[in-house]
């Protein structure tokens, strides 16, 4: 196995497969790079722009280029020396026809072979035993009259089926010879195929017995439906009916019963056969939350791996997990895991970046401009309580449903009634304060007490006193009783309570931050991405450092990303507001542009929350070089930019939605966009404020770049991002990348300090990752597992310097970047940096003799770092001591 150093994101789909991919590898092996990180392999629906609606993971995808696509990709990388590490999805499938046990779950029921691969719950009484489909446009009834429910004939599956624009809903075969009776041919044998005995004659005579645009057709079509496993609905009706699991509140993205043993090797088999032989380094497990059991299920696959490296003679395999932790909570250590995707990261970087003392002006803005509190935590709440109302009201009610059984199963609960119970759940959601809990038949693991501690505190202050009395009740029923110590089938119905819950809060949690707080709560909008506390507008820099120490301790070779493909805004999107945070002298400006009626202000009816949340998407993804006249480009960036702000304003839910869309308000949105980037005086007033943030935020691009390189663990680069990366959400960060620029500029071979004159271009990032990932590569133990020494920074400017060391008996690598950069700017001069006295101390790690510079020109002294001499050609500064330092570390 190749070992893992340095990881590129490469987003799959039919327009950059395996052979596209391929295509790159010579230079992503020039840049450094050891192992493509690919998005999801496996097979997913036809069309997928990202892979995450898998349909059949027992095979690769075919838009990709398959087995033989992938071989060749493979060979490829191996001649280079680099590898492959693969993303899994194990929580979900994508539904409908492409999915060969979801259609077969349909056709046949409980009685299919890929029944127990869903978490479909059977017995719910208002259903009669059936799958509940709302996929309908409109209610049953209305689609039904309008006989847009047709029946058709499948010829490859040899079978009769429903048909409702893309959908194809199967009968049960059992009932062939019936269709065909009715339309008017014997009755064939049943022990014979349908192949075998159904002419195409009888088949046609047979749809046209259930022609629904008849009225006896559709009344034959509808007695037809009512005999299958599944149940028609008006797709409105899912949120408040839905009796099976799915991925959030995505309809069409179906829970996987991975728990089960059957159903994981079903899953797994494939991919780990791949893994065995040798065309895969490492697995990312997407959503590994959504599971009911993550600490099992990361064991199992843990064992699985383990075995195949045993097998093949080699060191472990890596395991990841997309995990979203909050700022006090720890990956568990019990899982057989090597750490997360890097989200954490991502936020800690960030947060350095911000000033604190933007956070009250900034704060006071918001306010007076959009008329919200800015209070993040009291946003969440409340989407929280709205998600449990709306979107996933079927998930709070399956939870419900599992607690309202224990609770009349004993004497001392069964005054606990339902509309209470719903309360007390509802309180104890609302206030959970991380993704979810991880008890399991072992009951809540220490690590998770205080997190329960905490909801039930604030769900206690929800509540009046008689629901209040209830907690220590589903304290007791939610893990803090193990479910191993009750007897059957007590314990099995304990397990379901708590696989409910913790499956609750987890979807809860993302819907309500990510995609609704998020967008409603915005100081600073670099504060409200993927994995970062949007509460926390900056944290001191002990914080990094106490972070990266930790991470070393418990997961070394954990990823690291300041990018991925679920980032809302580029990496340097985010350095950019960072500097902005800096800029409170700009506020005044800010707010009067805020104000303006161009920007929808007034009559125009645009909030001011979205006024204000627009215009810092307008200063921070201002693509560098743009011209206040480029037509041609402020035509493509408003097309960007209105595609974000369409999605921002659904996701918020306050003024239009996804479910409803307010076409008026969105329409006086979009105008505001057209209009600030129409070439006017309102567009060189954004420019000009935008060109503030240009030198500081690509200062805060390249010390973030630089920290994520050289922080222990495994860095991850996020495809094109080697250039400035000023993307938002999604889509817009999986545009196609400009691989020959990279390509040219990669061939130039200049030095950070050559790149860095023409900086605006991009290539001084690519330059920078470049340098750093040969030190990773010449020294791969110093990085990987050399100790991490925070440096002490004395001087005028020391709250603005980030300087850290790491070492092993081999070498020292000293690194230094600068924070909070517009304050260094000299008036004078804007490329120079005024670092007056402050000085990196070096003495304490007992270094012998000169360290050479591996970014800049100037060689370091052994005892310290005089910035205004080190750090003149270039913002951030490496060193390298190659002999074993003389005293013990500090």
């Amino acid at each position: 196995m190749r070992p893992i150093r340095a990881t590129v994101r490469l987003q799959l789909h039919a327009g950059f497969d395996f052979a596209a991919a391929r295509a790159q590898v010579d230079y992503y092996a020039a840049l450094g790079v050891s192992h493509y990180y690919l998005s999801p392999i496996l097979a997913s629906r036809p069309g997928s722009t990202h892979g995450y609606d898998g349909v059949d993971p027992t095979r690769i995808d075919p838009e990709l280029g398959g087995e033989a696509g992938l071989a060749t990709l493979v060979e490829a990388l191996h001649a280079r020396g680099m590898g492959i590490v693969a993303d899994i999805v194990p929580n979900h499938l994508a539904i409908g026809v492409d999915n060969p046990w979801w259609q077969d779950m349909l056709a046949r029921g409980r009685a299919s072979e890929f029944a127990h691969c869903f978490d479909v719950d059977w017995g719910r009484a208002d259903l009669d035993g059936k799958l509940l489909l709302p996929l309908l446009g409109e209610r049953y009834v209305d689609v039904l009259a309008a006989g847009e429910l047709t029946l058709g004939w499948a010829e490859a599956a040899q079978r009769f089926e429903v048909r409702y624009h893309e959908h194809r809903f199967p009968i049960d075969p059992a009932h062939s010879a019936a269709l065909i009776a009715l339309g008017g041919a014997e009755a064939p044998d049943p022990d014979l195929s349908a192949a075998d005995v159904f002419e195409p004659e009888a088949i046609q005579a047979a749809l046209a017995a259930f022609d629904s645009r008849h009225e006896s057709g559709r009344a034959r079509l509808h007695a037809l439906l009512e005999r299958q496993a599944y149940r028609l609905a008006y797709w409105r009706s899912g949120n408040d009916a839905l009796n099976w699991r799915r991925f959030f509140d995505i309809t069409e993205l179906a829970g996987v019963r991975v728990e089960d043993s059957r159903v994981f090797a079903l899953c797994h088999d494939t991919v780990l056969g791949l893994v065995a032989r040798g065309w895969i380094d490492g697995l990312r497990v997407d959503h590994i939350d959504g599971l009911v059991d993550p600490r099992g299920y990361g064991l199992r696959l843990r064992e699985c791996l383990d075995a195949i490296a045993t097998q093949r003679g080699e060191a472990r395999i890596p395991l990841y997990v997309e995990k979203i932790l909050a700022g006090h909570e720890a990956l568990h250590a019990d899982w057989g895991v090597d750490g997360t995707t890097g989200y954490e990261f991502l936020d800690t970087v960030s947060g350095v970046q911000h000033d604190p003392a933007g956070a009250a002006p900034f704060g006071a803005l918001w306010r007076e401009v959009s008329g919200r509190s800015g209070d993040f935590a009291a946003e969440v709440a409340a989407a929280r309580g709205e998600m449990l109302a709306g979107p996933l009201c079927a998930e709070f009610e399956r939870c419900v449903a599992a607690l309202d059984i224990l609770a009349r199963q004993q004497p001392a609960t069964r005054e606990l009634s339902t509309p209470a119970l719903r309360r007390v759940l509802q309180a104890l959601a609302i206030c959970y304060p991380v993704y979810r809990s991880y008890a399991d038949r072992h009951g809540r693991p220490q690590a998770d007490a205080a997190d329960f501690a905490h909801a039930l505190e604030g769900a206690r202050a929800r509540l009046d006193a008689a629901d209040a009395a209830w907690l220590p009740t589903f304290d007791d029923w939610l893990g803090g009783v193990a479910p191993a110590t009750l007897e059957a089938p007590s314990q099995a119905l304990r397990l379901r309570a708590i696989a409910t819950f913790q499956q609750l809060t987890s979807p809860l949690a993302a819907k309500a931050v990510e995609d609704t707080a998020g967008y409603r709560s915005a100081v600073l909008l670099s504060r409200n991405d993927v994995g970062c506390e949007g509460a926390h507008f900056a944290y001191p820099v002990s914080q990094l450092h106490a972070a990266n120490r930790v991470r070393l301790a418990r997961f070394p070779h954990s990823l690291l990303a300041t990018a991925t493909h679920d980032h809302k805004r580029g990496e340097d999107v985010r350095a950019r507001l960072a500097a902005l945070s800096e800029c409170q002298d700009l506020i005044p400006r800010l707010r009067e542009l805020a104000d303006d009626p161009r920007l929808g202000a007034g009559a125009a009816g645009v909030s001011g929350g979205d006024r204000l949340m627009l215009l810092q998407i307008l200063l921070a993804a201002w693509p560098l070089g743009l011209a206040a006249d480029d037509d041609d480009g402020l035509a493509a960036f408003a097309e960007r930019v209105a595609a974000w702000q369409q999605k921002a304003l659904r996701e918020a839910k306050l003024h239009s939605h996804w479910l409803a869309p307010d076409a008026a308000y969105e329409e006086a949105a979009a105008a505001a966009v057209q209009r600030a980037l129409d070439g006017g005086q309102l567009t060189r007033d954004v420019a000009a404020l935008a060109a503030a943030l240009d030198l500081p935020g690509a200062i805060n691009g390249l010390a973030q770049t630089a920290l994520k390189l050289c922080a222990p663990g495994v860095p991850d680069l996020y495809q094109g991002t080697e250039f400035w990366d000023q993307s938002l959400v999604d889509p817009d960060n999986r545009r196609p990348v400009d691989m020959p620029a990279r390509r040219t500029a990669l061939s130039a071979d200049a030095t950070p300090v050559v790149a860095w004159a023409q900086w605006r271009d991009g290539a001084v990032k690519q330059a920078l990752i470049r340098r750093l990932l040969a030190l990773r590569a010449e020294w791969p133990a110093l990085f990987l597992d050399g100790d991490y020494v925070p440096l002490g920074v004395t001087g005028r400017r020391a709250d603005h310097v980030i300087a850290l060391a790491r070492r092993n008996a081999d070498a020292t690598l000293v690194l230094v970047v600068p924070r909070l950069p517009r304050a260094l700017l000299a008036a004078d001069d804007g490329m120079e940096l005024a670092w007056d006295d402050t000085r990196v101390e070096l003495a304490a790690l007992g270094l012998d003799g000169p360290g050479t510079a591996c970014l800049t020109a100037t060689s370091a002294p052994a005892d310290g770092l005089t910035l205004a001499t080190h750090l003149t050609d270039f913002p951030c500064g490496a060193w390298l001591w190659r002999d074993a330092p003389t005293s013990g570390t500090p």
